[in-house]
């Protein structure tokens, strides 16, 4: 999958694959909007709203209220890509929500999770 590809997917179809995958490990819908919020800074409400207004996953992430400082703490690979080392801003936040994802289905807690 292309950069530009995945800029221009709406969030609302990656989204459920987030969903998957957590429930496959039996995480709840709740346990994966936790780190998205976080991450974000959107609240239920305006995650929901995103979802439903169909923005791509570009628009996502440039509308986001406030973007945890903290992120910045999330280091580790998705897809053999080292998150930290990702040089396009949109694309780290991208792997960031990923490998949030990632260890929320890996059975991390989401203290652990927070850093």
């Amino acid at each position: 999958m292309s950069t530009q590809r995945i800029f221009t997917m709406p969030f609302a179809k990656v989204y459920p694959l987030y969903l998957s995958k957590a429930e496959k490990k039996n995480r709840s819908a709740e346990e994966v909007d936790a780190p998205i919020l976080w991450l974000t800074g959107y609240d239920q409400a305006g995650l929901n709203h995103q979802l439903q207004a169909n923005v791509d996953c570009q628009t996502f992430f440039d509308q986001a209220p406030a973007f945890n400082p903290r992120a910045s703490l999330i280091t580790g690979s998705i897809c053999g890509v080292r998150v930290e080392d990702v040089a396009d801003p949109t694309m780290q936040r991208i792997r960031y929500l990923d490998k949030l994802i990632d260890e929320l289905a890996h059975g991390k807690t989401l203290d652990q999770i927070y850093r």
